[in-house]
């Protein structure tokens, strides 16, 4: 029964490459009477973030296809804020602005990984328990997963998707919104009678997209549209109380984190530029003291934070922060609730024309590209890039029309809006994050990397730290490159490995100091079992500095693997040396493909030290147990790593192997069969599975097993096993 030969998740799977506004209106109404201005003191809180929610993509947005009667039957009584703006284009920050009330360099995290938000910093969370509130947050997927800092203040933080599945494809783990909102309302309605502050999050309009029936069908011809009107059913169950009032008053707060480009501009989903398919974010508030309408005044992400403490009653908490009283500090947001009569001592409330900073890093951060910063004042939208964009909103909707060589003294008043930064790329903040924080954060958009393309090659234009960005790095000429990448990554989920070889080569060759291209070429050869030439690809990678360490730890991995186990400790060894649960994990794995199993059973230990919840630590801690013949510890740790998480084919195939040796065959064919129902590449699970099961006299199921491992097993490193596995499936065929 094979065990042996696992490398972790590939290359930890490539990361990210995949990375109509309204013209302002009237400014709201400030002079409601006394006892209505406070009606909306000392409320619960309720607030829910979609996803990659459009401004355009709600009935309450403008759109016509009846995508979110929930949310416009709460916007219908409440207030719709038609010229709201995030500061972000990516999750982990967009959310860390809404909840700090503080823009991104500020409070520091610039990213979806290798960011995580200081202690020092408070949150709505920390803020709202410390006057009392019960606090509780229920999270969609990864990006917003604990260990990145946001879990902090709330009594329950609840961010139990699956980890550690399907690691060798380009999925982001997460759970559907129902399951989201099942949970929260249980909390909701457990702490009836306390003042609550709960945070829902919905990921389900995020790529890709995958809706569920009936809004599959009905939005055959745009499945971001069913996504999102699936995730709008999904609050139903939430919000309807609220709109029957049969819940106490409470302050309700919807938006988005960022939107979804949909190809506008050429980018394909989000991440990589910041137009207002992106920046621009639904926004609505309801509850008592809210008044009722639409409202075009500019209002921003670092807004929602004072609003909710206006709410809560609480006041005097805009800064400082921890003691610090730096002006860099201070929280730029204003209430959006209407302001108290002169006297009360409230703050003056309301929308505001204040400027809204912006930027897009990741692409800086993980590909070496000119960063992307900017500002909205009064309308008026400046990009800074080495091709600057200067557009009027009002007029320009589309940004279509570049105003920036006829409006330079405007587009000059903008960029001194802008704050001072240090050089770019940025550097990351310890993260002390699972095994998943280097590899999934990467799928569908999002690349945690530790080096970045420094400008030599074609095309690469200047380095950062010798006289900066030049028009070569502005992603706008690097459109064509990004959908390369998109198309690699397509192409290899898609199993057309080949293909997405061929692809990636170019990629190399047009940005050879981009670590990116690197990684996606060694990923798609590993796939397809050249594993020379990937080692080959890896190592130049390293001896050139472009190696990330996620590269650097693959190509440890796929050194073990291949018996050179001094090498790849080698390898290795600098990286677990960091204390990362990822490079630890890796670094076990290699310990015991050499053999040396109680130096790999150590750090393992320590990893679980670390991340007492981490599936893969426990599954490799089951082959470990294997290998030493431990066949009761095998399996109690396989079944631990199989309560964290179902969906762990490795976790299914180490525990047939031990359910066999304990003399349980038929609990061992079922493991089996459920690895490969996971897995259908999974070659040790469909070996064992064929071959044991036609002992045990499972003739159907054996022939399907040896069949399929057959047709995937690489005859190089299989030859005697497809020899056996030839003859045992004649067999079977005669005796059938």
């Amino acid at each position: 029964m094979r065990v042996l030969g696992r490398a972790l998740g590939g290359l930890a799977l490539l990361s990210g490459l995949l990375l109509a506004a309204e013209p302002p209106g009237a400014a709201r109404a400030r002079s409601e009477p006394a006892a209505a201005a406070d009606a909306h003191r000392g409320l619960d809180v309720l607030l829910i973030t979609i996803d990659t929610l459009r401004a355009d993509a709600p009935g309450f947005g403008g759109n016509t296809r009846g995508t979110t009667p929930v949310l416009d039957r709460l916007a219908a009584r409440g207030r719709v804020f038609t010229n709201a703006h995030a500061h972000n284009v990516v999750t982990l920050p967009s959310h860390t602005n809404i909840l700090t009330g503080l823009y991104p360099y500020q409070h520091g995290v610039r990213d979806n990984s290798g960011f995580r938000l200081p202690p020092s910093i408070p949150t709505l969370a920390t803020v709202l328990h410390g006057a009392g509130y019960s606090t509780g947050a229920f999270v969609g997927a990864y990006p917003l997963d604990s260990q990145f800092g946001l879990g902090r203040g709330f009594d329950v933080y609840d961010d139990h998707y699956p980890k550690g599945s399907k690691p060798t494809e380009f999925v982001l783990p997460e759970r559907r919104g129902d399951k989201v909102v099942a949970l929260a309302l249980a909390w909701w309605r457990e702490r009836r009678g306390k003042r609550r502050f709960m945070w829902v999050h919905l990921f389900d309009p995020h790529a890709p997209y995958t809706p569920p029936e009936p809004f599959a069908s009905r939005f055959a011809d745009n499945p971001y549209l069913g996504e999102v009107a699936a995730a709008d059913s999904y609050l139903a169950p939430l919000l309807d109380p609220f709109l029957a009032g049969q819940e106490p008053p409470a302050l309700v707060v919807v938006t988005a984190d960022h939107g979804e480009s949909l190809g506008e501009h050429g980018e394909l989903t989000h991440g990589l530029f910041a137009y207002e398919a992106t920046l621009h974010v639904p926004l609505l508030l309801w509850g008592p003291g809210v008044a009722p309408g639409r409202d075009g005044a500019p209002v921003r992400h670092v807004d929602i934070f004072p609003t909710v403490l206006d709410a809560a009653g609480i006041a005097g908490v805009a800064a400082p922060l921890s003691g610090k009283a730096a002006p860099e500090l201070a929280r730029p947001g204003r209430s959006l609730l209407p302001a108290r009569p002169e006297g009360a001592g409230a703050r003056t409330g309301g929308g505001t024309a204040a400027p809204s900073y912006f930027e897009a890093l990741s692409a800086n951060l993980n590909r070496g590209w000119a960063p992307l910063r900017g500002v909205v004042r009064g309308g008026a939208k400046l990009i800074a890039l080495p091709l600057p964009e200067l557009y009027e909103l009002p007029r320009d909707p589309g940004e279509t029309r570049n105003l920036i060589g006829s409006e330079r003294d405007l587009a000059r008043s903008l960029r001194t809006l802008l704050p001072s930064e240090q050089a770019h790329p940025l550097a990351h903040s310890a993260v002390a994050g699972t095994q998943e924080a280097e590899r999934l954060l990467r799928s569908l958009g999002y690349l945690s990397a530790r080096g970045s393309d420094t400008g030599s090659g074609a095309g690469s234009g200047t380095a950062p730290g010798r006289g900066g960005y030049g028009p070569q790095d502005d992603p706008k000429n690097l459109i064509g490159l990004d959908r390369l990448m998109h198309q690699a990554i397509d192409l290899y989920s898609r199993g057309r490995v080949d293909e997405a070889v061929a692809v990636a080569r170019r990629i190399v060759e047009a940005r050879p100091a981009m670590p990116l291209g690197h990684t996606l070429l060694a990923q798609a050869l590993l796939q397809g079992e050249h594993k020379d030439e990937a080692l080959a690809v890896m190592r130049q990678a390293r001896e050139k500095g472009v190696a990330t360490d996620d590269l650097l730890r693959q190509l440890g991995l796929t050194l073990a693997e291949t018996g050179r186990a001094e090498e790849a400790l080698q390898v290795l060894r600098p990286l677990a040396g960091g204390g990362e649960p990822s490079s630890l994990n890796a670094l076990a794995l290699a310990l015991s493909d050499a053999g040396r199993q109680q130096e790999a059973t150590a750090v393992l230990d320590q990893v679980l030290k670390a991340d007492p919840g981490n599936p893969t630590a426990y599954e490799q801690q089951a082959l470990v147990a294997l290998r030493l013949g431990r066949w009761a510890e095998a399996r109690q740790r396989a079944e631990r790593a199989l309560q964290l998480n179902a969906e762990l084919p490795l976790a299914w195939n180490d525990l047939g192997v031990a359910l066999f040796q304990l003399h349980e065959p038929a609990a061992a064919l079922d493991a089996w069969q459920r690895a490969v129902d996971l897995d259908p590449r999974l070659i040790d699970a469909l070996w064992n599975l064929g071959t044991k099961g036609a002992e045990q006299g499972r003739r159907e199921q054996a022939r399907r097993a040896l069949a399929r491992f057959i047709e995937l097993a690489p005859a190089e490193r299989y030859r005697d096993d497809l020899r056996k596995a030839r003859e045992l499936l004649r067999q079977l065929g005669d005796s059938g």
